[in-house]
């Protein structure tokens, strides 16, 4: 076996012109897969993950029943907010803990009233993660412990035709059902790119929420940050564990239109990266076939000296899995390093910029993502085709009579 193995790497280089087309058309497919499946992590990572941020956070807590009224947003408070903090933090793969008040109400102004969703932050906890922090237009973003200031979404402060350091009057439902009012300051306006996104919801403090809404030194909801997407299957089992008197649920479970988003998503660039690999094989398919067809007579050569079929074939399967393996290792050496770059400075993604709310929440830079396990599938993927391409006109040739194919053009 090694001395035929020797003989197939020997025939490999023989024409190393012929070897070389084979391998870059191979180092090129790899390259162009693995570019397709770090730009595809690397969008759902920054689609998501500003979705999570955007709508609170990877894993929430709330009290017993919430999820059956989650609609509603029923202001439950947490019977310990603080040992709930405590536990999540223990947690592995949490950036941050962060304690809320959630409810519905009305912002109105002289040009009318709008049915919004009203969020008491801690501004110290959430300011670096938020993304409507992030997006501060207009003024700034809330700082601790501050009273009557409001930060609403572009859309909101173009229907109400306000602006930095105007009053609007805010009215939420309070714990016992009834509604209680307060006149607030806009003290900054966010700009996400998404006017449906904007118009929905409005921060205040968390302190000034606890006293709008009679939860003196309570919360409704415990927000956990991870570090990215995906990890929430990880912290579930044990969060939940620690927490037995809690609902503790993934953002895929509390909003469950992100999830079948994702879904679409997956389905469609599955369909192109199909697409992708199949290109990708026809070409290195098409390159060493030929390479085994022009090689027909010297099959005859070997048939003639006494090599059964079977060893031929054999052996020409064995030197197309040699260039596989040669043209992935390289393919996936120089993908990874194209990756890794890209990782560093971004992709520029800012002309697809006010294309709808997936582009919104994109961003301008898309930063690739590669997985062990995609960079093995696609190696393997690779080197399988390269060495069913030498199969077939392998398998052909090696049936042939000697005299025939030693008379092969």
């Amino acid at each position: 076996m090694a001395k035929f193995c020797k003989l197939a790497w020997r025939n490999v280089w023989r024409n190393w012109r012929r070897t070389a087309i084979a391998l870059v058309a191979i180092v090129l497919s790899v390259v162009l897969l693995l570019f397709f499946d770090g730009m595809l992590e690397g969008a759902d990572q920054t689609i998501f993950g500003n979705a999570v941020r955007l709508y609170g956070g990877n894993v929430q807590v709330h009290a017993p029943g919430y999820l059956g009224r989650v609609s509603r947003y029923p202001l439950l408070p947490l019977e310990d907010a603080d040992a709930v903090v405590r536990a999540a933090r223990a947690q592995p793969h949490v950036v941050a803990v962060a304690r809320r008040i959630n409810t519905t109400g009305m912002v109105s102004s002289r040009e009318g009233s709008y049915p919004v969703v009203i969020s008491g932050i801690e501004p110290e906890v959430e300011a670096p993660l938020s993304l409507q922090a992030e997006h501060v237009s207009r003024g700034r973003f809330l700082q601790p412990g501050e009273g009557d200031a409001i930060v609403i979404g572009k859309g909101l402060a173009e229907l109400l035709q306000v602006g930095v350091g105007d009053r609007v009057t805010l009215v939420g439902r309070a714990k016992n059902e009834v509604m209680r009012q307060r006149t607030m300051t806009v003290v900054g306006i966010y700009d996400l790119g998404m006017p449906d996104a904007e118009k929905v919801t409005v921060l205040i403090t968390l302190p000034e929420a606890q006293s709008l809404y009679g939860l003196h030194g309570q919360a409704t909801e415990v927000a956990v940050f991870l570090e990215k997407v995906g990890q929430e299957r990880k912290v579930l089992p044990t969060l939940r564990a620690a927490l037995p008197g809690y609902e503790v649920d993934s953002w895929q479970d509390l909003r469950p239109e992100i999830q079948q988003t994702i879904q679409t998503k997956k389905a469609f660039t599955s369909f192109f990266g199909i697409v992708l690999v199949l290109i990708a094989a026809i070409g290195i398919l098409n390159i060493m076939m030929m390479a085994v067809f022009e090689r027909t007579r010297e099959m005859g050569v070997l048939a003639a000296l006494g090599m059964k079929g079977r060893q031929i074939l054999g052996l020409f399967l064995l030197e197309g899995t040699f260039i596989g393996i040669l043209g992935a290792a390289a393919g996936i050496l120089l993908g990874l390093l194209v990756n890794l770059w890209l990782g560093e400075v971004g992709f520029d993604v800012s002309y697809a910029s006010g294309m709808g709310e997936v582009s919104a929440l994109m961003g301008t830079r898309i930063y690739p993502s590669l997985s062990a396990v995609d960079v093995a599938n696609r190696g393997v993927l690779v080197i399988v085709v390269a060495a069913l391409a030498s199969l077939y006109p392998a398998w052909q040739a090696a049936h042939k009579e000697p005299v025939e194919a030693l008379h092969h053009v």
